[in-house]
């Protein structure tokens, strides 16, 4: 099992970025996908999430109207596009997988990480 996060940059506040987290070694119709990001100095924490079916989303309220999830099963792909970027959205983003129907906001329930990817938003 493998997941490849790609994407990240550096951007002008305003600006727009997609994530992609390319995964292998299993099917998307069989696990939940959730995107995580670690700021420096701070706690890793839930960006967003979809579920095995691709039909249920969650966000975290920070980026809830700027950032949406999607799923390809067919390319084995989850993509991040992250709008409307702030200062406050620089981190390394992770995406991670669940053996789970449901998503979950728990870093500690995803059983696969993906190396990150460095997000830079410049005020």
């Amino acid at each position: 099992v493998q997941l490849q996060a790609s994407g990240g940059g550096m951007v002008q506040a305003g600006g727009s970025l997609r994530l992609s987290c390319a995964t292998s070694g299993f099917s998307l119709d069989d696990f939940a996908i959730g995107w995580f990001r670690q700021a420096p100095g701070k706690e890793r924490e839930f960006v967003s999430g979809i579920s095995w079916s691709g039909f249920i989303n969650d966000y975290a309220d920070s980026v809830k109207g700027r950032f949406t999830i999607s799923s390809d099963s067919a390319k084995n792909t989850v993509t991040l596009q992250m709008n409307n970027l702030k200062p406050e959205d620089t981190a390394v983003y992770y995406c991670a997988a669940t053996p789970a129907i449901t998503i979950s906001r728990n870093e500690y329930t995803y059983r696969y990480w993906g190396r990150g990817t460095l997000v830079t938003v410049s005020s």
